[in-house]
């Protein structure tokens, strides 16, 4: 399907979509725990779903009721033969070692962009652990024999902290006796401290040393009922919030002001851009300037960031400068490639150096043909890009933004945006 977004004014207030994050983390802990967990305002997006689906096949019990809400009942993982992550690069490295924690040969496999998304760190690291891995390179699918033993180690966190999270969550339900997770050169601590937050929710004892070693101390098994509510995703937000800064004034609710989500520095890009920012405890609102002012940002902790962020320096007057670039490479798409097409697509000059890309603003896009590469980020900014634009911007393979955002569309319509579909 391709998306035709005309250029124009938005305006309104719409509720921001759970966080994925958290989501997928909340289901790997609600798989692990011995009883029911209750989850208000649990996410629909596709990688959401691809959480559901394995703690499925890993033996829980799932159920919705009238309002809405989520029931998770587990008395741990059951052996099974195989799972499937779909397209969900953060189920599959959460997953992964937690489908090792049984006997039983498991076959871990995904579909599209993941089966060419790098998995090297555990090819390493749970063969230390006491598990058999076996794969024809270091993608999936993945062979895993376990059983599991949480052991002290040292893993490099410097591509991903993912799969540190994967350990987090599996040494924490699983070791016997204290033990200790040092990382080396780790990227992305903001999605670390929601690993963390959600242990801590289950009960689970994590020192945190200055994100170079994590101490996990066993808590003895309970089976009480779990309660947590899925807060909005800033991610999603943020590509709105660009939104209003380009072209209206909105309003997002359901956005927690003290989330531990990295995305929320998007509410500081933007002041320092140049944008009148109003704040409360769960919804901002922004009002667009007569002009935004060139910024610089390091995007290391938060790449998903990026391709929106592109966007907004788009429309900035003067050079803006965000770092980070070596982050982008192995994401649903080269991003630093699908980025860099879409501004030249757009009109944008902008230059790739080793780890920034920086970019030369202007007062609007060009019209144009995007590829979205099926990546939902680039997706979603070009279709952020196309309200700024001289024109027309047609976006290939819409229905990516399922992966996150499935009612992104629908938001950007209920705002005033003018969008058509087409199958391609």
């Amino acid at each position: 399907m391709q998306a035709i977004v005309e250029p124009g004014t938005i305006s309104g207030t719409i509720t921001a979509p759970p966080s994925k994050s958290i989501m997928q983390r909340v289901c790997a802990a609600a798989l692990l725990h011995n009883g029911k967990t209750i989850i208000n305002n649990p996410g629909n997006s596709a990688d959401d779903k691809a959480a559901l689906n394995i703690i499925q096949q890993l033996g829980a019990e799932i159920s919705y009721t009238e309002n809405g809400i989520l029931e998770i009942i587990s008395t741990g993982v059951q052996p099974t033969t195989d799972i499937n992550c779909g397209e969900s690069g953060l189920s599959a490295r959460l997953f992964i070692p937690i489908a090792a924690c049984t006997d039983k040969a498991v076959t871990i496999t995904g579909s599209g962009s993941l089966l060419k998304r790098p998995m090297t760190e555990y090819l390493s690291i749970l063969p230390e652990l006491g598990v058999t891995i076996k794969s024809n390179n270091d993608t999936l699918p993945f062979k895993v024999t376990g059983p599991l033993q949480p052991k002290d180690i040292t893993v490099d966190g410097s591509l991903s902290s993912q799969f540190i999270s994967g350990l987090l969550i599996t040494f924490a339900f699983y070791a016997t006796e204290p033990v200790t997770i040092t990382v080396d050169r780790l990227t992305s601590k903001p999605y670390i401290d929601l690993t963390l937050q959600v242990l801590e929710h289950f009960g689970k004892q994590v020192a945190n040393k200055d994100y170079k070693a994590f101490t996990i101390t066993p808590t003895e098994e309970e089976t009480q009922d779990i309660f947590i509510n899925i807060e909005g995703d800033w991610s999603a937000a943020s590509a709105m919030l660009v939104a209003g800064a380009i072209a209206g004034d909105i309003t997002i609710e359901g956005i927690d002001r003290s989330s531990l989500q990295g995305d929320k520095a998007i509410v500081n890009i933007l002041k320092q851009a140049g944008a009148t920012v109003e704040e409360n405890e769960y919804s901002v609102s922004i009002l667009r300037p007569e002009m935004l002012a060139a910024f610089e940002y390091d995007a290391t902790d938060t790449p998903d960031l990026f391709p929106v962020l592109s966007v907004l320096a788009g429309v900035c007057k003067g050079e803006s400068t965000i770092r980070g670039v070596k982050r982008l490479i192995h994401k649903e798409s080269n991003r630093i490639v699908s980025i860099s097409d879409m501004l030249s697509a757009l009109g944008i000059f902008h230059s790739v150096y080793e780890d920034e890309l920086v970019i030369e603003g202007k007062e609007m896009f060009q019209y144009a043909k995007i590829d979205g590469y099926n990546d939902h980020r680039i997706v979603m900014a070009a279709s952020i890009a196309a309200l700024r634009s001289k024109g027309p911007v047609t976006i290939h393979g819409m229905e990516a933004v399922n992966k996150s955002y499935p009612d992104f569309f629908a938001h950007l319509s209920l705002l005033g945006a003018s969008v058509m579909q087409n199958i391609e």
